[in-house]
């Protein structure tokens, strides 16, 4: 299984990205701030490591402690990424951060546009955070041949103009998708494995319904609710309404589905290919 497969595989799976906040302020920082700088190692295989401040090993543990508290359910307990939280071990900002006036500000301000909260944590708190973040990228760094996170130029390996010929003929997307219009930019508005996740398992594809009622009328609209007994949708004007199944006759569109069935019939050339011409799309 080569890697775009893999990602294909666990793309149902996957934001927030550290950036920049504001910095420890200054008389604490002054006080905890480590001293030295960390010694120049360069080993395994993804280059030399940061230049980063040396941090004690207490430090370390307290960070790690207040990690698994604070930031682990996005960001997974060794900082390389959860479903929702980027892998901090290769993130730029950690990689630019030495001695918590990157990874502080994000820390204090919160990506709120990517759904990370503020967090109202002491400068001691950080900078252990700090201490920890930066101690996993050091590790995840140094272990030869065990890269965890994908690159978007690891997804860059399929032959555009084939995507596109298979997108508009054997592959039948021109059906349902226009690259002028639901398409248009959308490799602009997703990268890497969120492009591929929006390929493969559209999240926003929404299900329709068709109801027609005993008294012969019709509603179209989005699928809102479904089970076993009862059917729930929105008419145009925003309106809920809801039968029990057993009262109407029905027909539910689901878009969504038609990614599931390309699925079995994709070779790994024609995933390849199609996310190559999705790329070309900004």
């Amino acid at each position: 299984m080569n890697l775009l497969t893999k990602c294909a595989v666990s793309a149902g799976l996957l934001t927030m990205a550290f950036a920049s906040l504001p910095n420890l302020t200054a008389q604490n920082a002054n006080a905890l701030r480590p001293q030295g700088a960390r010694p120049q190692v360069s080993v395994g295989s993804q280059g030399p490591l940061p230049v980063h401040a040396k941090f004690t090993e207490q430090q370390i543990e307290n960070g790690g402690t207040l990690f698994l508290q604070n930031c682990a359910f996005c960001h997974g307990k060794d900082a390389s990424g959860g479903e929702s939280g980027p892998d901090l071990t290769r993130s730029k900002v950690v990689s630019g951060d030495k001695e918590g006036e990157g990874i502080g500000q994000v820390v204090r301000n919160g990506r709120l546009d990517k759904g990370m909260p503020r967090f109202n944590l002491g400068d001691s708190e950080i900078l252990s955070l700090v201490a920890f973040i930066h101690s996993q990228q050091d590790k995840a760094m140094s272990e030869t041949g065990n890269r965890k996170g994908v690159e978007e130029s690891d997804l860059h390996t399929g032959n555009a103009g084939a995507g596109k010929k298979y997108f508009e003929t054997t592959g039948g997307c021109v059906k349902c998708h226009s690259t002028t219009g639901d398409l248009a930019k959308v490799a602009s508005r997703y990268s890497g494995l969120q492009l591929l996740q929006q390929m493969l398992y559209p999240r926003q594809a929404k299900a329709t319904v068709s109801v027609k009622t005993a008294s012969g009328q019709t509603y179209d609209g989005p699928l809102e609710y479904k089970d076993e007994f009862h059917i729930g949708m929105k008419d145009s004007f925003g309106v809920y309404h809801s039968w029990p199944v057993s009262a109407v006759t029905l027909k539910i569109s689901n878009p969504a589905e038609q990614h599931v069935e390309i699925m079995s019939k994709y070779t790994d050339k024609d995933m390849h290919d199609v996310l190559a011409y999705i790329q070309t799309l900004k």
